[in-house]
């Protein structure tokens, strides 16, 4: 987005307290009740509509999987249990133990609220990201229009995965791969917001404790920030200007220590070595040259699948919507450099694609082949591809608002609402599907639940079980009843020496 200069004010948005309300850029007025706005705010009601029912559905999760054995660790020996846990035993991932405790504290319910919540962080972190950079790019926008692209992003990187309930509903994996992007997204908001001395102290602050954060929580998104970080210190003086660039080299090399300050409390740790000797992925393996080709084959068929998932056009289209409707203002301190729009567009890729990469390189001696088809693994980067692909469609909605005559922008603003609204729509069937899945699966949990409580209510030491599986998720005694895990978990959940196979729901 260029740096223009008209006489504007801009409208308010989360985290942008400059300028009057109601006015729009490009010297036009932008009344609540101007066709635009209500475009943008019909269009940014789909995609809310389909989070708040994504939401609901929420209900109907149980525990499942890790969480059989993550629940009672929770339950005897308190969150700090569980980090203890995860730093001498199982990953390492201290900072993901903490979050993991943080809902398991409150079984079933933590469960059942976890989708509703961290789909409103996503939500209200790109909304305030969308509006800070048009903020710091001197840019107004109609009202309305940063909440329809933030709402189209979450809803597309929530809903468009190949397993939604992997990525929203599993709070285990979630915290993982979901969370732990939109937690590094986040540190970028008061970098964005800072304006005084004593802003700018706290936004390198926050940039280290996320960093450190980050490097407990998952490899991959550390991975992820640290390309990203190490692309602005290599380009990042062509995209500010020399006044900003002192702060925003100072801030990527603090967020960057922070990461692998991080990292190396994390691949230290004896849960560590010991999650690598489970799985054979020592250094060797990970840079061995068959592993490697094996990862690029692997990430190229991650990309197939990603690129083929039409709906992520609406992020695109809601993107070009921006880049349309945008006017330059006079508002604002300038941070930006005017807009190359290439060279931009052209590093968004390339960070994807290398990001993308290294992920599918470290994770790959775990799950083999499985990468492809592991999708939880993909979002810590396909974040960055859904902001990627916003910007692309604001750099294309910019130079048509520019070189095409205003017959073809009105078009090009109707192609995109449409493409909006199909994007949505398109998400609305798997995840009605998927709602039906997961209600039976409740219904069969909840009464095999009593059933095994009452069980040990009366003394008994052994009860049956009977797998109750959505989504790909792993039970007990899967398999035909080959593998057993996590049966020893949900025995010591129920208070139980062991539970057996079954195949019949109480």
């Amino acid at each position: 987005m260029a740096v223009g200069a008209s006489h504007t004010t801009v409208p308010r948005e989360p985290g942008d307290s400059s300028g009057q309300p109601g006015r729009g850029g490009g010297g036009r007025w932008w009344p609540p009740t101007s066709p635009v706005t209500a475009l943008a705010l019909v269009l940014a009601a789909l995609p809310l509509a389909l989070l708040a029912a994504a939401a609901r559905l929420g209900r109907h999760v149980r525990p499942s999987a890790d969480e059989w054995c993550f629940l009672p660790v929770v339950r005897d020996q308190g969150i700090g249990g569980l980090v203890g846990k995860f730093y001498v035993t199982d990953n390492g991932r201290v900072g993901n133990g903490l979050l993991v405790g943080l809902y398991a504290r409150f079984p079933v319910a933590g469960h059942q609220w976890y989708a509703a919540l961290s789909a409103l962080l996503v939500l209200a972190v790109l909304w305030a990201l969308v509006a800070l950079v048009l903020r710091r790019a001197r840019q107004s926008s109609p009202r309305g229009l940063p909440l329809l692209v933030a709402a189209t992003a979450t809803a597309v990187f929530l809903l468009a995965t190949p397993n939604t309930y992997k990525t929203l509903y599993w709070p285990a994996g979630s915290v993982s791969h979901t969370v732990a992007p939109v937690l590094a997204c986040s540190a970028v908001l008061p970098a964005l917001a800072a304006g005084t001395r004593r802003g700018r102290a706290a936004a390198l602050a926050a940039a280290a404790v996320a960093g450190v954060f980050t490097g407990t929580l998952s490899e991959e998104t550390s991975v992820v920030a640290l390309v990203v970080l190490g692309g602005l210190l290599l380009f990042g003086r062509r995209l500010v200007t020399d006044r900003a660039w002192p702060f925003l080299r100072t801030w990527a090399l603090i967020g960057a220590a922070g990461v692998v300050v991080g990292t190396a409390v994390l691949v230290t740790s004896p849960g560590s070595r010991h999650r690598r000797e489970r799985f054979g992925a020592g250094t060797a393996s990970v840079v061995a040259p068959d592993s490697l080709a094996a990862s690029a084959r692997g990430f190229a068929g991650i990309a197939e699948s990603v690129l083929t998932t039409w709906q992520y056009a609406g992020v695109l289209a809601a993107g070009l919507l921006l880049g349309l409707l945008v006017r330059p203002s006079r508002t604002g301190t300038a941070v930006l450099r005017p807009c190359r729009p290439l060279p931009l567009a052209c590093a968004g890729l390339l960070a994807v694609l290398v990001s993308g990469y290294l992920c599918t390189v470290i994770t790959y001696p775990v799950f083999g082949p499985r990468v492809v088809t592991a999708a939880r693994t993909w979002n810590d980067y396909l974040l960055l591809y859904v902001l990627v692909l916003a910007g692309l469609g604001a750099l294309l909605g910019r130079a048509l608002r520019r070189r095409a005559a205003r017959s073809w922008t009105a078009v090009a603003v109707a192609t995109a609402a449409a493409l909006c609204a199909v994007s949505a729509a398109g998400l609305a069937p798997p995840l009605h599907r998927l709602g039906q899945d997961m209600g039976v699966r409740a219904g069969r949990w909840d009464r095999q639940d009593a059933s095994l409580r009452a069980a040990a209510a009366r003394g008994a030491e052994v009860a049956p079980y009977t797998p109750t599986p959505v989504a790909g998720m792993l039970e007990p005694f899967r398999d035909g009843g080959r593998r057993a895990w996590p049966a020893r978990c949900v025995a010591e959940y129920y208070r139980l020496d062991a539970v057996t196979r079954s195949t019949r729901v109480p």
